[in-house]
C-alpha cells in the first residue's frame, strides 16, 4: 500500500521549474501574437495610405475588393470604406461556413482595421504628393507602398480579406492555385473600369501597372526578409570563429573534415547558414580573428527548420 501511495504522490507532483518554463513559453507566444497584430495594423495603414494618398486622388484602380470600391467611388462617390466593409462582410460569412473560423479570425481583424483606416484617413488633394497630372508617379509610388503594406501583413500571418477569401474558397473546391485565382480576380476587376470610364484604355493600363508594381513590392518585402546565405570558411582559427558566430549571431556552425588536394594537408571547414542581412557580421568576425581565412559565400534558395522558415507541405 505504501508503494502505491508513493507512486500516486509522484504523479501528482508538479515541478516549479516546469511550471515556470510553461508560463515563460505561454508569455513568449502571447507577445509574438501581439507583435504580429501590431505589424498587421501597420501594414494595413501603409496600404490604406497608398490608396488615399496616391491612387484614389488620381483615379487609378487596383485589384481586390479595394479596386471594386474604387470603381464604385469614381462612379457614384460612395465612400470606399463602406463598399469594402459590405463586400467583405458577405465574403466572410461565406468563408466561415465553408472554411471555418481558423482562417477567418485574423481576416476579420484585418478587414476591421482596414475599414477603419479607409474611414479616418483623409484623401489627399491631387498635387499634394506628386503633380496633379502625374498619374504615372502616383501609380508607381502607390503600388510600392500598397505592396510593402501587404507584404508586412503576409509576413505577420495576416490577411486583408477581399479576393484572398475568394481564392481560399475556390482553392478548397477546385484544383486551381491560390495565386492564379487572385490574378484572375484582379485582372477582371481592373479591366472592368473600361465600362465605367466610357472606354478609356489609359486607366486600365495604369491599373495593370499598379498591380504589377504591387506584386513586385510584395515579393521584395517577403523574400528580402527570408533570403539566406551559406558560408564555407577555411581557417586555422576555426574554433574561435565558430565560438564567436555561436555567441554573437546565435547561429549553428557545422565542422567538416577536409583535405587540400594539392598540399595533401588536412583542413577544418566551417559551414554556416544565416540570413543575408547577417553576412556583414560574419565577415567582420572572420576578419577580426583570421584576415587570411578563405571564405565562400553562396545564396540559398530555401532554408527550413529551427531559426529559419517552417517546413511546409503541399
Amino acid at each position: 500500500m505504501s508503494i502505491v501511495k508513493k507512486k500516486e504522490n509522484k504523479r501528482n507532483f508538479s515541478s516549479p521549474l516546469k511550471t515556470k518554463g510553461t508560463l515563460r513559453t505561454v508569455g513568449k507566444e502571447t507577445w509574438i501574437s501581439i507583435r504580429e497584430y501590431i505589424f498587421i495594423a501597420f501594414g494595413l495603414f501603409l496600404y490604406a495610405g497608398a490608396w488615399k494618398g496616391f491612387l484614389l486622388p488620381h483615379q487609378i484602380t487596383g485589384g481586390g475588393v479595394t479596386g471594386i470600391g474604387a470603381i464604385l467611388y469614381y462612379a457614384t462617390n460612395l465612400p470606399i470604406s463602406i463598399t469594402f466593409f459590405l463586400i467583405n462582410f458577405v465574403l466572410l460569412a461565406i468563408a466561415v461556413r465553408s472554411i471555418g473560423w481558423a482562417f477567418c479570425i485574423r481576416t476579420i481583424y484585418g478587414v476591421g482595421m482596414l475599414t477603419l483606416f479607409f474611414a479616418i484617413l483623409p484623401q489627399a488633394i491631387p498635387g499634394t504628393f506628386v503633380g496633379a497630372d502625374d498619374n504615372f508617379m502616383a501609380c508607381v509610388i502607390g503600388g510600392l507602398l500598397s505592396g510593402a503594406g501587404i507584404g508586412i501583413v503576409f509576413l505577420s500571418n495576416g490577411s486583408s480579406g477581399g479576393t484572398d477569401i475568394i481564392a481560399k474558397v475556390v482553392n478548397k473546391y477546385r484544383n486551381i492555385t491560390f495565386g492564379r485565382v487572385l490574378l484572375y480576380c484582379d485582372v477582371l476587376i481592373i479591366c472592368s473600369t473600361y465600362f465605367f470610364d466610357f472606354g478609356s484604355l489609359e486607366k486600365i493600363v495604369y491599373g495593370l501597372s499598379t498591380m504589377a508594381i504591387t506584386t513586385v513590392a510584395v515579393d521584395m518585402v517577403i523574400n528580402g526578409v527570408r533570403q539566406s546565405v551559406q558560408f564555407f570558411i577555411f581557417s586555422k582559427e576555426y574554433e574561435q570563429i565558430a565560438t564567436r558566430i555561436n555567441l554573437d549571431l546565435h547561429r549553428g556552425v557545422t565542422l567538416l573534415d577536409g583535405m587540400g588536394w594539392y598540399s595533401k594537408e588536412s583542413v577544418k571547414v566551417l559551414t554556416v547558414v544565416a540570413r543575408k542581412n547577417e553576412s556583414i557580421k560574419i565577415f567582420r568576425i572572420v576578419k577580426d580573428i583570421d584576415p587570411n581565412a578563405f571564405i565562400s559565400q553562396s545564396s540559398a534558395i530555401g532554408v527550413y527548420g529551427e531559426g529559419f522558415d517552417v517546413i511546409k507541405g503541399k
